[in-house]
């Protein structure tokens, strides 16, 4: 996967705590997140690390883990993933 590119942000850039990943990856919702464009990526984090008491903090990350699950939501709005130049091509 190719590195995402957070230079056309204004917002401040959040870092990915060890945790945030460790979940990622045991759900095996890496790749899910980094598909996203970077702006819900950072507005993930930024979310999570808002959050004052733990259980909210949780609360959170269990919602963002279950919105990569389903694909179609962003923070309980809908969402499309965008289509890959390849989908787009007809089959021949």
């Amino acid at each position: 996967m190719v590195p995402t590119d957070f230079s056309r942000l204004s917002r401040p850039i959040q870092p990915m705590p060890d945790d945030i990943r460790d979940a990622l990856v045991q759900n095996n919702l890496l790749e899910a997140y980094q598909s996203r464009p970077p702006y819900q990526q950072n507005d993930y984090l930024a979310w999570i690390a808002r959050a004052k008491r733990p259980e909210t903090r949780q609360r959170r990350l269990t919602q963002m883990l279950e919105e990569l699950k389903r694909g179609d939501l962003y923070m309980k709005m809908a969402y499309r993933p965008r289509r890959s130049p390849e989908e787009d091509t007809p089959a021949v």
